[in-house]
């Protein structure tokens, strides 16, 4: 007799309608627009729709990095976010 499948731990996946996936998308089409601008194949008008879009999409990660900032210094001490000190990368 067989043994019945166990279902395998997929990796989460974040939900389309969280801020986490919001980024990733904008991140994502962010890169596909700076890719095409830097292949030099785009006319003028769409080269400036494409960096007008790309200025949108910088700008709405910006705030999504923005927030987490917030979020973790809130994490770090709840009582005094705004005295959290900034993380300083590890010499090697």
């Amino acid at each position: 007799m067989a043994k019945p499948s166990t279902p395998s731990a997929a990796p989460a996946v974040p939900d389309a309608t969280t801020p986490v996936a919001a980024f990733e998308r904008s991140l994502a089409e962010l890169e596909t627009i700076v890719a095409r601008l830097e292949g030099g194949e785009l006319g003028l008008d769409e080269s400036l729709a494409a960096f007008e879009r790309g200025i949108a999409l910088f700008r709405e990660c910006q705030g999504a990095l923005d927030a987490a900032e917030q979020r973790v210094r809130l994490l770090a001490d709840p009582a005094q976010p705004d005295a959290a000190t900034p993380f300083a990368p590890a010499s090697d």
